[in-house]
């Protein structure tokens, strides 16, 4: 029962980016796109659990974003499908050149980039504000 639950409370976070593209077109809203090393990356890891992970977060981004993880996992038990792992390849080669981890991007719709961030220490509600700030430029 409490993983019933809990799935109700889970982040609608896409799997593919194209659907993420139509959805954010049919919607209305931006893409909130993270490159994440989930395995491997200390920043990432904490950005994961301070700010993605939070109620403020799960609920920001169900109104107002639709939103992406490519994720780059290192060991061999945390591999994605290579489907994902080859979409994933694709955006960071469009997105992601240098190769950074964190690297946190706001899209529009059409996948123009408004905004770039990586890892800060802040609260979840500052770094939400931090990526509506994106929108206002």
């Amino acid at each position: 029962m409490v993983f019933i639950v809990s799935l109700g409370y889970s982040q609608n976070w896409k799997t593919n980016f194209d659907d993420a593209k139509t959805q954010a077109t049919a919607e209305n809203k931006n893409i909130v796109l993270v490159f994440s090393g989930s395995d491997w990356c200390a920043p990432c890891i904490k950005l994961d659990k301070t700010v993605w992970q939070s109620e403020e977060f799960k609920k920001e981004s169900e109104t107002n974003w639709v939103i992406y993880k490519a994720d780059f996992p290192k060991k061999k038990v945390n591999q994605l499908n290579p489907f994902l792992t080859e979409n994933n390849k694709k955006l960071a080669a469009q997105y992601n050149t240098a190769g950074y981890f964190p690297l946190v991007l706001l899209l529009d719709k059409s996948g123009t980039v408004l905004g770039v961030d990586g890892f800060k220490n802040i609260s979840a509600a500052e770094y939400i504000q931090l990526i509506h700030s994106f929108e206002k430029k």
